[in-house]
C-alpha cells in the first residue's frame, strides 16, 4: 500500500471490489453498482487506474469496448504496523493506547459488514431480486457477523469530523445493544474521553484520518493479528510500570510447544489477559494442521480487569477466532469455567499475589475440590492458582504455568502444598528460565508442566531444565533478554527427549527431592559449568612488559617535572 488513497475513492473502490473481485466488469455494470452517473465513474476508473488498482482492457465479445478488472490492495504487515506506529506517537501517554485496538477494530468490522452487504446483494439481484428489494434483504442480521446499522458504519461516523467523540460513543452503545457478544468490549470505551480539551479532540481527529486510509477489506487476519499483537507489545513496557503484565510471545510458545496440543482439545487459560496464550495455541495448530484443524480447538479464557478481558476478545476476533469464549471475573474465587474438563490448563498468573488466604479462598463455593492440597499465605497465591489449573484440567491432562522462582523453594504453608502436589507424582518437569526476560521484572521466572497421567518411564521423576544461559539480546529494548527460536527449540526437544544434558539438564528422583525438603529450585539439581577463560600466558607476559615500559616512561617523566619545578624554584 505504497499510496494512500482518498477517503472517497477508498469507498468506491470496495463497494466495486465486493461486487466484482478480480472479475473483469464494464463501466455500465460500475455504473449501476454505484448508482452514478457514467461520466463520473469513468472518472473514477481512472483515478484507480494512476493507483495501480485498474487493469484495462479490450472486450473480446466487443473490440470497441472497455473492460476493466480491479486488483487487491495489498496491505502488508509493515503497512499496519507503520500506521500504528504513528497513531502510538500521536497518543504518547495521552490516551490510553487500547483506543487504537478499538479503532483498528471497529474499522475491520466496518469494513467487513460493507463486504457482506454487497456479495449478499449481488447474490440476491442474480436470483431476480429487484434491487432495492436486494438491498433491504441485504441488511438483515442473518447475513452479518455484527449488526451495524448503516448510519453507524465508519464512513459515516467520520463524516462528523467535529463530533467525533460523540457519534462513536453512540455508536459503541447502539452496537453492544445488538450484538451481545460485543457489549462486554465496547461498554469499556468511552470516546467522551476526547472532549476533555481540543489537543485530545485533535488526537481523535488524526487517529480516524490515519485509519481511514487502511482498507481492511482484503486484510488477512494473520496480517491483522500480527498488527494488533505489534502494538501490544510495543505499549507492553509502559504499562508494566502501571502493574499490567505482558507475557513475552517466545515464553508462551515456548509453553505452548511443550505441552503440544491437538485438534479438538479444549484450552483453558483462567489468567487470560490479552489472550497471548489462547491464540499462540490456536497458532501452532494452525501452522502444523491448517486453520481447518484449528478451529475445532474451544479456547476459553477469564480475566478478572474487565478491560483487559475486553482487548483478548478483540483479539480473538481480530484474528478470526470463533470457537472461543472470555469471561471476566477472580478465577480463584470465582470460577465461570468446569472443572475437570480441560485438556490443557496453561496460564502466567500474577505473580506474588496477595490477598488470597484461608479465609479469602473459602469464598470460592468449590474450595474443597479446588484447594485440597491447602490454603496459600496471604502474601503469594501462586500455588492457589497451580491448584486451581490442576482442579480444571481433565484426568489426562496437562497444566502449564509461567510462575516467580520463589515459589520453587519458599517455606511454609506453600511448601507443604508443594510436597503433597510432588507426592502425588504431578510434576513432570521444572524449567528455570534466563532472567530479564519480562517487562515487569528482571527476576527470571519458571515454568512448570504438570502432567495427570505421566507415561510409565517418567513417573517418580521430575525433569530439571535450567535454561538461564539460552537467550539473546532483546533487537528493541536494550535492557531486557529474548528467547531464541533455537533457544525454545533446545529446552523443548530436551522436554520431548526427556534426556539428560550435563549443565542444563537433569531426570531427579522422587526420593532426593524428598531428602532435599522438597525443593524444586531448578539450581540445586542442575547448575551451568562455569566457562573457565584460557589464559595465552605469552601474550599476558608481554602485556605486562609493555604496562611496566609505559609506567617506566611515565614516572620517569614526573620526575623530571618535579625537578623541574624544585629548580626553579631555587632560582627565585
Amino acid at each position: 500500500m505504497s499510496k494512500t488513497l482518498p477517503s472517497w475513492m477508498l469507498n468506491d473502490y470496495i463497494v466495486l471490489r465486493s461486487r466484482f473481485g478480480e472479475k473483469p466488469f464494464t463501466v455500465d455494470e460500475a455504473s449501476k453498482v454505484l448508482e452514478r452517473p457514467v461520466d463520473s465513474v469513468m472518472t473514477l476508473l481512472s483515478s484507480l487506474r494512476k493507483y495501480g488498482l485498474v487493469i484495462v482492457a479490450v472486450d473480446p465479445s466487443n473490440p470497441r469496448r472497455k473492460i476493466y478488472s480491479l486488483r487487491s490492495i495489498p496491505v502488508t504487515r509493515g503497512d499496519l504496523e507503520s500506521i500504528l506506529k504513528k497513531a502510538a506517537d500521536l497518543i504518547r501517554t495521552r490516551v490510553d493506547y487500547s483506543f487504537i485496538l478499538v479503532l483498528l477494530f471497529y474499522k475491520k468490522i466496518s469494513d467487513q459488514w460493507k463486504l457482506e452487504f454487497q456479495r449478499t446483494y449481488k447474490e440476491l439481484v442474480e436470483q431476480g431480486y429487484a434491487s432495492e428489494e436486494a438491498k433491504e434483504l441485504a441488511r438483515g442480521k442473518y447475513f452479518h457477523q455484527f449488526q451495524i446499522p448503516e448510519e453507524y458504519l465508519w464512513d459515516n461516523i467520520v463524516k462528523h469530523k467535529g463530533e467525533l467523540h460523540e457519534y462513536f460513543s453512540k455508536a459503541l452503545k447502539k452496537i453492544g445493544e445488538l450484538n451481545e457478544e460485543l457489549r462486554p468490549i465496547f461498554d469499556n470505551f468511552d470516546f467522551h474521553i476526547f472532549a476533555s480539551n481540543r489537543e485530545n479532540s485533535e488526537i481523535l481527529r488524526q487517529l480516524v484520518e490515519l485509519f481511514d486510509s487502511v482498507p481492511l477489506i482484503d486484510t488477512s487476519p494473520d496480517i491483522l493479528g500480527d498488527a494488533y499483537e505489534w502494538l501490544l507489545m510495543m505499549f507492553a513496557p509502559t504499562k508494566a510500570k502501571e502493574g499490567e503484565v505482558f507475557t513475552p510471545r517466545e515464553v508462551i510458545r515456548l509453553l505452548v510447544e511443550i505441552l503440544d496440543p491437538k485438534p479438538g482439545y479444549k484450552i483453558l487459560d483462567p489468567a487470560a489477559g490479552s489472550g497471548g496464550m489462547l491464540i499462540i495455541s490456536y497458532k501452532y495448530i494452525e501452522e502444523k494442521h491448517g486453520r481447518e484443524e484449528a478451529d475445532k480447538l474451544y479456547l476459553f479464557g477469564q480475566e478478572a480487569n474487565a478491560k483487559t478481558a475486553a482487548l483478548a476478545k478483540m483479539n480473538m476476533y481480530i484474528h478470526g477466532i470463533a470457537n472461543q469464549k472470555i469471561e471476566v471475573g477472580d478465577s480463584l474465587l470465582y470460577p465461570k469455567f468446569e472443572l475437570g474438563e480441560w485438556d490443557i490448563v496453561l496460564a502466567n498468573p500474577p505473580w506474588n499475589q496477595d490477598g488470597y488466604n484461608e479465609q479469602v479462598l473459602k469464598k470460592n463455593e468449590k474450595y474443597r475440590l479446588i484447594y485440597k492440597y491447602g490454603y496459600t499465605p496471604s502474601q503469594t497465591a501462586d500455588w492457589a492458582w497451580i491448584q486451581l489449573m490442576l482442579a480444571a484440567a481433565k484426568p489426562q491432562g496437562k497444566v502449564g504455568v509461567v510462575i516467580d522462582n520463589g515459589a520453587l523453594f519458599r517455606g511454609g504453608r506453600e511448601k507443604s502444598i508443594r510436597s503433597k502436589i510432588i507426592e502425588e507424582d504431578l510434576v513432570e518437569t521444572v524449567i528455570l528460565l534466563p532472567e530479564k526476560l519480562f517487562y515487569n521484572t528482571g527476576a527470571p521466572g519458571a515454568i512448570i508442566i504438570f502432567n495427570k497421567n505421566k507415561p510409565q518411564e517418567r513417573r517418580n521423576k521430575i525433569l530439571f531444565i535450567n535454561a538461564s544461559n539460552e537467550y539473546e539480546k532483546h533487537p528493541n529494548i536494550r535492557r531486557l533478554n529474548r528467547l531464541s527460536k533455537q533457544n525454545i527449540e533446545k529446552i523443548a526437544k530436551t522436554y520431548y527427549e526427556y534426556k539428560e544434558i550435563p549443565g542444563f539438564s537433569r531426570i531427579v528422583g522422587l526420593s532426593e527431592i524428598r531428602e532435599n525438603n522438597y525443593n524444586l529450585n531448578v539450581t540445586l539439581y542442575v547448575t551451568p559449568p562455569i566457562e573457565i577463560e584460557e589464559i595465552d600466558l605469552e601474550k599476558e607476559l608481554q602485556e605486562l612488559i609493555e604496562i611496566e615500559k609505559q609506567a617506566k616512561t611515565a614516572r620517569d617523566k614526573a620526575i623530571q617535572y618535579i625537578q623541574q619545578i624544585i629548580q626553579a624554584n631555587k632560582q627565585r
